[in-house]
């Protein structure tokens, strides 16, 4: 059972203090925040990706780079990686770079995006995004899984011989997760490649993505991966700890309705009773989670987050020592007694590796070398363009 944060990397007002962060503070404060969660024993650290105010995260891949060169253990992930308004060949190059920098320590979860301006500022057209959400991923498994791929389809230019650069890590691609939207589509998209899904449901009421995880697991059993039981689930949430359930909810109150999103709309009561929201003592969060042990099965992968509503730096690193040294160690355990030998555990690159190569040495690739250099004499422009080539003589 794998335990972490999430990011959705807000620039939030703090309602205390009515002070607001520069995105230079939150961008050192998410290295520190991982930084932490790596020291305390968490096991996954996870950003998403925007490309407008008041997010900071648009480019997941280089802050995941920074965090994989002061970290040692902790996987390095994304709470949303957008299948839809970016370039599948950018996403195959970029996160295959990330795995090789961090040795293997990247995953990543895929989703279609929520705010509509994204489709057309990248190109795209928001009434497309769920064709576009199931054939940019069909390109991107074959990016990382075939050295030359020829492609065609309706959203991109077509490819013919082309390699994806670098190569995944070992020559085994990062693990996806698929993030849990209200179309069973995405669910079944999961199921058929045999990958993971994730019900990020912190706005959600409790229980709401269960017909989807369970629609997952059955398909997931339909095309062969393994058991319902098997089935790679995760699932998010939302924290605040202290040492005391009062403690808690005093501290956390002004945060959450000092928030546009909850505060204006919901009590903090009728909130933490009816959604995935946790903020009480160690015990009472431990107990909450259980309940989702109980309510979607057993499940591989837990993440909460713990630094948005404009809570400071200092509380969102006391968040993380709290979970890494109070609450993950008890449900570590519990989890795990209550655990049906079935249940398999999240995929890493670890255990790809072993499920591919067995005890052989990985294979390591090298596609340029099939493509000519100057090293053997050939023209490293030999695939150049008849008219080009025509018209600079010089490159062949």
């Amino acid at each position: 059972m794998q335990f972490g944060i999430f990011s959705v990397s807000d620039v939030s007002k703090n309602p205390v203090t009515g002070e607001t962060p520069s995105e230079a503070e939150r961008i050192r404060a998410s290295v520190q925040i991982a930084k932490r969660a790596d020291e305390v024993g968490l096991d996954v650290f996870a950003i998403g990706e925007h490309h407008n105010p008041p997010f900071f995260s648009s480019s997941p891949t280089t802050l995941l780079a920074a965090i994989a060169m002061q970290t040692e253990r902790i996987i390095l992930s994304t709470s949303v990686t957008l299948i839809t308004t970016n370039d599948p060949v950018k996403i195959a190059e970029d996160y295959a770079m990330l795995q090789h920098l961090a040795g293997g320590r990247v995953d990543l979860m895929l989703g279609r995006g929520n705010t509509g301006p994204v489709y057309p500022w990248f190109g795209k057209d928001i009434r497309e995004g769920l064709p576009l959400a199931l054939e940019h991923y069909n390109l991107l498994h074959r990016l990382w899984r075939e050295d030359v791929v020829d492609w065609e389809g309706h959203y991109r230019t077509p490819l013919q011989g082309f390699t994806a650069i670098p190569r995944p890590l070992d020559d085994v691609p990062p693990f996806v997760w698929h993030g849990a939207i209200r179309t069973p589509e995405i669910a079944e998209q999961a199921a058929y490649y045999g990958n993971g899904y994730f019900a990020n449901n912190i706005l959600a009421p409790n229980f709401h993505f269960k017909p989807l995880v369970n629609l997952y697991r059955e398909r997931f059993a339909h095309y062969g991966h393994g058991t319902p039981e098997q089935a790679i689930v995760g699932l998010g949430g939302q924290a605040f700890v202290a040492k005391t359930s009062q403690e808690a909810v005093a501290t956390f109150r002004p945060y959450f309705e000092g928030s546009p999103i909850y505060g204006t709309s919901y009590s903090l009561e009728d909130f933490r009773r009816s959604t995935p929201l946790s903020v009480g003592s160690p015990q009472e969060v431990i107990e909450k989670t259980l309940t989702f042990q109980e309510g979607f099965g057993d499940y591989q992968r837990q993440l909460w987050v713990v630094d948005a509503m404009g809570l400071p730096l200092e509380m969102a690193l006391e968040q993380v020592e709290l979970l890494g040294t109070e609450v993950v160690p008890v449900l570590r355990r519990e989890m795990e007694s209550r655990r049906s030998p079935e249940t398999v555990e999240a995929p890493t690159h670890a255990s790809l590796l072993a499920a591919k190569y067995g005890d052989a040495p990985p294979r390591q690739p090298t596609p340029n070398a099939n493509r000519g250099d100057n090293l053997t004499g050939a023209s490293p422009y030999q695939d150049t363009d008849p008219e080009l080539a025509a018209a600079y003589p010089e490159l062949v």
